[in-house]
């Protein structure tokens, strides 16, 4: 069985032999997956180093992701004078069709990257946008508009682009609840989601959504816009068997073994542990999970538990008889 199909199988629940493995920034060969992103237009040219389509700077640290600085709406009054990138621009989409063919065996994802409000707080600022989100929404609204229509925009070009799905990274836990109000999500951002996915769904593809943070108050709501994949990394910020209770059968998970705590910190024996809660409770469902493996050296993680998360992952299959 090709791999794509073993991963579909997963996310509908269909039974697969064993458990889809992504990896995120190493052994890529070694992953059920292949992503594939969009890229800068033709012609684009940063101003600074780390300087972004959008405007705003990304400085990293410490060999982690880091950060953005910059912000170029942090005054409104340069509104008049901002202009977003534009998802048509040559250069854009033109690597897919052939990035897609050399991997058509496996389950192909095309990334929109970091997204929707994320983006939007770091065009404005974080801290200026959650204001507005309170006290000025028709700003935020308007700087809402240029990054949704950004996606919408990539979103649209690959109606006839053979990828299996569409990947966004917007994190809104902290570690212990949403940045916002649950009820401000739902009359901001859910209806934005809805529409966004629907667009996905129309082409016959699947939404992958990943968010980082307690955001237990609007997981209903992302499975209710239309998630098909949702993307987990700290699993015991939520507790696996909670999750599996209140949300499988409803979704596919991707997890990791929680990377604040076992996958830093953890014994071989809790790690392989671990890598079997998460597909005994999650993936009880005739499927409904996928194994998720990065290297994390950047948090603390060592060379041997990136390398016995991996032993671990890969030994669990083949898949054991579901309960589900």
């Amino acid at each position: 069985m090709l791999q794509k199909e073993i991963v579909l199988r997963a996310i509908e629940r269909r039974n697969p032999p064993r458990v889809p493995i992504h990896y995120c920034n190493r052994d890529l060969e070694a992953s059920d997956t292949f992503t594939v992103g969009w890229n800068a237009a033709a012609g684009f040219a940063p101003h600074v180093q780390g300087e972004s389509e959008w405007g705003f700077v990304w400085h990293s640290m410490d060999n982690t992701m880091g950060q953005p600085s910059a912000h170029p709406l942090a005054d409104w009054g340069r509104l008049a004078d901002y202009t977003p990138p534009d998802p048509f621009a040559p250069g854009r989409l033109e690597h897919l069709p052939s990035a897609l063919d050399e991997n058509k065996n496996r389950f192909t994802r095309f990334a929109v990257g970091i997204s929707g409000f994320n983006i939007a707080t770091f065009i404005r600022g974080y801290e200026a946008f959650l204001m507005d989100l309170y006290e000025a929404p028709e700003r935020a609204e308007r700087v809402l508009d240029m990054v949704y229509g950004f996606e919408n925009g990539l979103i649209a070009q690959l109606e006839h682009v053979p990828a299996d799905c569409v990947v966004f990274g917007d994190d809104w836990g902290t570690q212990r609840g949403l940045m916002i109000q649950p009820a401000l999500f739902r009359a901001v951002f859910k209806p934005r989601y809805v529409d966004q996915f629907a667009r996905i769904h129309a082409q016959g593809k699947k939404v992958w959504f990943h968010t980082c943070g307690n955001v237990w108050d609007i997981i209903g709501d992302l499975l209710d816009a239309g998630v098909d994949v949702l993307e987990l990394l700290q699993p015991d910020i939520f507790g696996v068997e909670r999750l599996a209770d209140a949300f499988g059968g409803k979704v596919c998970f991707c997890c990791s073994v929680d990377h604040q705590r076992r996958a830093i910190s953890g014994t071989r024996d809790e790690i392989f542990s671990y890598t079997r809660l998460l597909r005994d409770q999650l993936g009880r469902y005739n499927g409904g999970f996928i194994g998720y493996i990065e290297d994390y050296a950047s948090l603390g993680m060592s060379e041997q538990n990136y390398q016995w998360i991996r032993q671990a992952f890969h030994s669990l299959e083949p898949y054991p008889t579901f309960a589900g």
